[in-house]
């Protein structure tokens, strides 16, 4: 997906300094939702989350993604201002490759602030297939 054809205004939403909010599925359906740091690649149409590989949702999306031969697990990344919000549905891996975790934290940086130092932090790769929103 070519996210740059959102627009200016949606570029600029996604680089501004929001929480948001990660959905996943737990085992039989319900949702888990969690806050988290997210960047946006829009030439890439992929989003990114820095976590730890222990958490619940990296847990969930590994495991999801494995069960799907490959195809990822389908999650929702939403952040909201207001009356302005965005949702990024797709389909998340989990990446553990050293340079793909610097990447993810580079980023991360660049949008929030330099993450805490965490060992066992993986980056919850999203390929965005939807976006939602009144940006």
């Amino acid at each position: 997906m070519n996210l740059a054809e959102q627009g200016s205004a949606f570029a600029a939403f996604w680089q501004e300094r929001h929480l948001c909010t990660l959905s996943t599925a737990r085992p039989g359906g319900p949702p888990h939702v969690v806050p988290v740091g997210a960047t946006l690649d829009l030439e890439a149409g992929v989003a990114r989350v820095i976590t730890s590989g222990t958490s619940a949702k990296a847990r969930l999306i590994a495991a999801a993604a494995a069960s799907d031969a490959g195809g990822g697990a389908s999650v929702a990344l939403c952040q909201v201002d207001g009356r302005r919000w965005s949702t990024l549905e797709g389909r998340a891996v989990v990446r553990t490759e050293p340079a793909e975790v610097a990447d993810a934290e580079r980023r991360y940086t660049a949008r929030y602030k330099p993450p805490r130092r965490n060992p066992a932090r993986v980056v919850i790769e999203i390929r965005v297939t939807r976006v939602l929103g009144n940006v």
